[in-house]
């Protein structure tokens, strides 16, 4: 399932990337790009809103919003 997850934490394209390489590690998640101007990261991912949370919180993110991606561009 497609997913946008509202990120806040992420100031810079190191951050954006950091936060699509710990998603990306995880079982289940076929792919994950961030836009840092947005504050959004696009996620294609099996799992559940509380793992996709959860990982990102790990990395130093706070996940404020999840809902399905409706369309191309979010």
């Amino acid at each position: 399932m497609k997913k946008v997850l509202e990120v806040e934490g992420m100031c810079c394209k190191r951050c954006g990337e950091r936060a699509e390489r710990k998603l990306r590690l995880l079982n289940g998640v076929t792919g994950a790009r961030a836009n840092v101007k947005k504050g959004f990261v696009f996620v294609e991912s099996e799992l559940c809103d509380e793992d996709l949370s959860a990982c990102l919180a790990e990395a130093g993110f706070t996940v404020t919003r999840i809902r399905p991606r409706k369309g191309l561009f979010g």
